[in-house]
């Protein structure tokens, strides 16, 4: 699971010292103070760069280890772009294209609406929105985009030998431009057929229903493996099938040179644990064989000692509709040692925290296996990790693997620092924030605070409860809602402990005062702030959405009688205030509690109904006026990363060197992608 900021970018609403602390102490490395973090804007879109402290102090075979690993990654690009959408590699290959050889105007109004729209592409791995999952329209007409097309070099559109540039403009017409065809990347609403309705790229002329009993032949209880994770299920001949991504099967030209590279890799392993899960992971790879996975997600949850780690695979499930295929990820990372000190505290004490969690007995861990918990200093990160990049991680998902042999949670320092950065500079505190105390606080204390959550929600949230047998089966399966309701879970889990004494005891955290801090932006955000990245009009559709205005309103709906949680208007403008801490902490226990029975007995209903009450709908005239607000800002709702670039330095065939440099261009960045890593052809 993948946890992202609340905070993204323009609404980070704290100080940046504490991080900044951290990073600069991070792995013997300092962090240059004058790095410029800021780059390309455009659209509702921040780009922003982030440093990797202490890589110069690696040796040279974890340098050469990182520069493996962060090239196999970086070869499974097209395979997120292809899972997206059936046409995203034809549509941009084709942005691509114009953008390296149009011979016209590159001063024209609609020049520059080109270059957003193709930004915008880049930056969603395809024409639906990285967050809203809505299909978005280029600004400038169809008329123009055909002069583009005729006025650029014709040998480099992805077209067949009997297609026209006439033809071709033809068929990509209705993709880029008609907002009905393919409308929703992933579509949650209720009571409909949630696969038709989606446009991902996981399955082709087949229903929910039809899919739903494809899989259920296959699950049993105990240790299945996550049948789907890794396929597009079509119908061929009137028969459902499935496509595997393999070596040799669908992706294989982009799965070959990933391997090309972890084979390098596997050369360079830093022990025999890590090595022993890089040989796993190219044997799934070669096979497709999901019992290979588990074998490879088992030996990556062993590997405790090595600084270097990496997550590369079809991993999280957020992009289809019923939670099954794991979209394409990688990031490779180093372990940030000073930050890692406060994340292993609390690692350190989950039997403590699952024993005393408002959980029913039954739902609650007898013993919590294997807990490794680490902050993380990224060093390249590519596929549905890039260029929006979560801020925690906790994995494998498999339940089983998780109960039998433990997890991994990270906290991903550096990028926590470069968002706080930014977001130091937005105003959203004094905007949103209703009293001067509550801004102070949150000043002093506003990034331990996130950091703290983000530990506890990766380390310990995602880690605790366990399920009732049979629950694996498709009929009791969470379908449409498990994510959102599995984020809340962790949410919930954060938020109960971050008011409780055991983290001052622990050393992680000064005061109650720091729980108080996250209470104020949570409620804050659930209720208010984040409604700033949807339009006017729209309902909640993100997983991470949805989790936190069910959080946050659940408790204020709970809390009405005795005013626990309120709205107050002052002057035209809509604040939320929290009166009663202790009384907040007791109801998101209650929440995390039913929450937490939902996901163990499986109860498809009552999660539906808790979602679909609390987690979707918008109240219109507080959205209007909150987006009013935000737009006197000045500022964008979302941000994202261009990727830094490990340099080999080479001595005829030796690397005797390994250097990072920093891109300060999104848009050169992807053209230099699109030159180095196109392995997948494009069908059209």
């Amino acid at each position: 699971m993948k946890y992202y900021s609340i905070y993204l970018a323009c609404l980070t609403l704290f100080t940046v010292s504490a991080c900044k602390n951290s990073v600069e102490k991070s792995n013997t490395g300092t962090a240059d103070s004058n790095f410029v973090v800021a780059a390309d804007s455009f659209a509702d879109l921040q780009i922003l760069r982030y440093q990797v402290p202490g890589f110069n102090e690696l040796s040279l075979q974890q340098k050469q280890l990182a520069y493996f690993l962060q090239e196999a990654g970086l070869s499974g690009r097209d395979i997120i772009y292809d899972q997206k959408g059936k046409y995203n590699l034809l549509i941009r290959k084709t942005l691509e294209n114009i953008y390296a050889t149009y011979k016209g105007d590159q001063t024209t109004t609609e020049w520059a609406q080109f270059k957003t729209y193709a930004g915008r592409f880049w930056f969603s791995n395809g024409n639906h929105h990285h967050y809203g999952n809505e299909k978005f329209i280029p600004e400038f007409s169809f008329e123009y985009f055909a002069e583009l097309v005729k006025n650029s070099d014709s040998t480099g559109f992805p077209m067949s030998a009997s297609q026209t540039v006439e033809s071709f403009l033809v068929l990509i017409k209705p993709i880029v431009f008609d907002p009905t065809f393919q409308p929703k990347l992933v579509d949650l609403s209720a009571n409909n057929d949630n696969i038709v309705a989606s446009s991902n790229n996981f399955y082709e002329g087949v229903t929910q229903k039809e899919v739903e009993a494809f899989y259920k032949k296959f699950e049993s209880e105990g240790n299945s493996p996550s049948w789907g994770l890794n396929s597009k299920v079509l119908k061929e001949d009137g028969k459902i099938q499935e496509k595997i991504w393999k070596s040799g099967g669908m992706y294989g030209p982009a799965i070959d040179k990933i391997v090309y590279w972890l084979e390098k890799a596997v050369a360079v392993a830093e022990n025999a644990n890590q090595k022993d899960a890089l040989q796993k992971l190219i044997k799934y790879y070669k096979s497709g064989d999901l019992k290979d996975f588990d074998a490879y997600s088992i030996a990556w949850v062993a590997d405790t000692a090595s600084r270097i780690d990496v997550i590369n695979g079809f991993i999280e499930v957020y992009n289809d509709a019923i939670g099954k295929k794991g979209s394409y990820e990688s990031v490779v990372s180093m372990k940030d040692i000073e930050a890692t000190k406060r994340i292993k505290a609390i690692a350190d004490q989950a039997q403590w925290f699952e024993d005393n969690s408002p959980l029913m007995p039954q739902h609650k861990k007898k013993k919590v296996k294997g807990i490794t918990a680490k902050a993380i200093t990224v060093i390249g990160e590519s596929g549905d990790a890039s260029p929006a990049t979560p801020i925690g991680i906790n994995l494998p998902n498999s339940e089983w693997i998780r109960k039998d042999h433990g997890s991994k949670s990270a906290s991903l320092s550096n990028i926590i620092y470069a968002y706080n950065n930014m977001g130091t500079k937005s105003g959203s505190l004094d905007e949103y924030a209703f009293s001067d105390s509550v801004k102070a606080r949150a000043r002093k204390y506003g990034a331990l605070a996130a950091d703290l959550h983000t530990d506890m929600h990766e380390c310990i949230g995602h880690a605790s409860g366990q399920l009732n047998p049979g629950v694996l089966t498709t009929d009791k399966t969470l379908k449409n809602y498990a994510s959102a309701l599995e984020e809340a879970r962790a949410d919930l889990v954060a938020l109960y402990y971050i008011m409780d004494p055991k983290l001052v005891e622990i050393g992680v955290m000064p005061s109650l005062e720091v729980g108080k801090t996250e209470y104020d932006g949570y409620i804050r955000n659930g209720l208010l702030t984040q409604l700033t990245r949807i339009k006017l009009g729209n309902n909640l559709e993100e997983a991470h959405m949805r989790n936190r205005q069910l959080n946050a309103k659940w408790v204020y709906e709970m809390g009405k009688k005795d005013n626990v949680v309120e709205f107050i208007k002052v002057d035209g403008k809509t604040y939320t205030q929290i009166n009663d801490y202790n009384k907040l902490r007791v109801l998101f226990g209650q929440l995390l509690r039913e929450i937490q029975r939902i996901k163990s007995e499986g109860d498809f209903t009552a999660g539906k109904n808790l979602i679909e009450n609390y987690g979707v709908k918008v109240d219109r005239v507080l959205h209007k006026e909150v987006l009013a607000r935000y737009a006197k800002l000045n500022i964008k709702p979302y941000s994202g990363f261009i990727q830094p670039k490990l340099v080999a330095v080479m001595d005829g065939t030796n690397i005797t060197d390994v250097k990072v440099e920093y891109p300060a261009s999104f848009f050169d960045q992807m053209m230099e992608y699109a030159r180095q890593y196109s392995f997948l052809p494009v069908l059209n």
